[in-house]
């Protein structure tokens, strides 16, 4: 499914996508901040602004959570499953038919090359019909408590749910919050990063065209502070899933407490790729390739650590370092193999890392400096990294960095690659290339994290549960499990024999 060549062109030679969503969307439609806020959003690709949208504020939030309370009580939790799988499987059919103008938007918003913004959205459409099929399978169960009682269960919707939405995956972080909460009978409000607003906006409209009733899924745009902070305290918010920082979700955890309101956490990662010996070569090289380098790095599942065995050590990091300092770099709208980071303060953010790596003695390989678009001089971009190996106490190996970059760690054997792979505080996922198959199945036990990739990193899809363990948060997202997070189970026992 190509992207529209004309819709491409018009949108790089025109800095900008006509037509974007103006407003927030409350109850079934777009409207202004109530008290008149307006923001810009930056293309990083450009480090220049690109459109506005509204700001909003707790009078928005206290809009949006009474559309979707009136909405929950009145139609949704109460529409026939198989009616709510329509209009979910319209809605992931809308998305592909405007895949061209939502992979635009989100490369203009995130600054990610156009061609995994495609991913992306293809990924959000994927997402809704998979929940699609989920709707009318929500079974429960029944208790065996003899012949003069009869027990069961059944699943519950928990009300209307909060999002807050990161900006380094805007569309596919909705999608994944939001389908499974329609599918279990749930309404939502979604507040998406500032730095990125549009898709989660333009996914909101699509869901209304395919019939979902007004105020079911709202977004309140505006910044953490004056509305992501407002939403998660929300006294009539039933559940909250939240994915972005630590610190952050820390004080979303807090936020939450005093309503005692349900809460999935997805947090940051330092993620091991461990590449054993008798791994296969080209696969490991382009798994640890795709893990740092996608999305410049920006991703909460990046493989940042590679914890590789000291008899490949220097073969494969030769090699590793030459594809790396081949990449090219360009605006997210020509499809680079590399696109920027999102702002001017996470490009401050990496380069303080390796700054203060080399300070402290570190050697990069390859990379290891801010820099721009070759073709216009413009951007907020950074060089792809390599950091030769580093103990395993340095702030490179044990801080999640969110860029480009990637820190070598050297292990003498399985059982040490175990040790290093589980030297952080974070436990989100892990890769493993061997073809050891009882190996890889020995190291995927072994390894704390919520999700191991063998073979090839970032497998699975939506099927696949996902989250992460300690300091990487709780809960899951994805599967079944995904909808799980929006249910709660009644239990029924009732005598039926005087």
């Amino acid at each position: 499914m190509p992207i529209d060549a004309k819709l491409l062109e018009r949108a790089y030679q025109s800095g900008t996508l006509e037509g974007l969503p103006d407003g927030h969307f409350i109850d079934g439609r777009f409207q202004p901040a109530q008290a008149g806020g307006r923001m810009e959003s930056f293309d990083p690709g450009r480090a220049e602004p690109f459109a506005t949208f509204a700001a909003g504020d707790a009078a928005d939030v206290d809009q949006a959570v009474a559309s979707a309370r009136g909405a929950f009580e009145d139609v949704w939790r109460d529409t026939a499953p198989e009616a709510r799988g329509r209009v979910l499987m319209r809605t992931a059919e809308l998305i592909r038919a405007n895949v061209s103008r939502l992979a635009v938007a989100e490369t203009l918003d995130s600054g990610k090359p156009v061609g995994e913004a495609q991913g992306d959205v293809l990924g959000a459409a994927r997402t809704f019909e998979y929940y699609a099929g989920a709707c009318d399978k929500l079974q429960g169960d029944t208790f065996p408590l003899g012949p003069d009682h009869l027990g069961y269960s059944f699943n519950e919707p928990v009300g209307v749910t909060a999002h807050i939405i990161p900006w380094n995956f805007p569309i596919s972080t909705t999608a994944r919050g939001i389908a499974p909460a329609l599918a279990a009978g749930c309404t939502a409000v979604v507040k998406p990063a500032e730095q990125t607003p549009f898709t989660a906006l333009m996914l909101a409209e699509l869901l209304s065209e395919a019939g979902l009733p007004p105020g079911a899924c709202n977004v309140v745009t505006g910044t953490g502070q004056d509305v992501g902070a407002p939403l998660v305290a929300h006294a009539d918010v039933d559940h909250v899933t939240f994915t972005g920082s630590v610190a952050t979700g820390t004080g979303v955890m807090k936020a939450v407490a005093d309503n005692v309101t349900s809460l999935v956490l997805e947090l940051g990662g330092k993620s091991p790729v461990v590449v054993l010996s008798d791994c296969d070569r080209e696969a490991a090289l382009d798994g640890v390739m795709g893990a740092i380098f996608e999305n410049a790095g920006q991703i909460c599942s990046a493989g940042s650590r590679l914890v590789i065995e000291r008899a490949i050590h220097d073969d494969f990091v030769d090699t590793l370092c030459q594809r790396t300092g081949a990449l090219s770099i360009g605006h997210g709208l020509r499809d680079p193999q590399l696109g920027p980071v999102n702002s001017d303060r996470q490009l401050e953010t990496v380069s303080g890392f390796v700054d203060r790596g080399r300070e402290r003695g570190a050697t990069v390989l390859t990379g290891g400096a801010a820099t721009t678009d070759p073709q216009t001089g413009k951007g907020w971009f950074y060089e792809p990294t390599i950091i030769a190996d580093r103990p395993v106490d340095d702030e490179l190996v044990q801080e999640e960095i969110f860029g480009p970059v990637l820190t070598i760690q050297i292990a003498e054997d399985a059982e040490d690659a175990v040790r290093l792979a589980n030297a952080t505080r974070y436990a989100l996922v892990a890769g493993v290339y061997t073809r050891d198959f009882e190996a890889a199945h020995q190291l995927a036990r072994r390894i704390d994290a919520g999700q191991v990739y063998i073979n090839e990193y970032f497998a699975g899809g939506i099927a696949v549960p996902f989250g992460g363990n300690r300091m990487s948060g709780f809960g899951r997202e994805k599967g079944l499990e995904g909808i799980r997070s929006y249910c709660r189970t009644k239990s029924v026992a009732a005598r039926i024999a005087r």
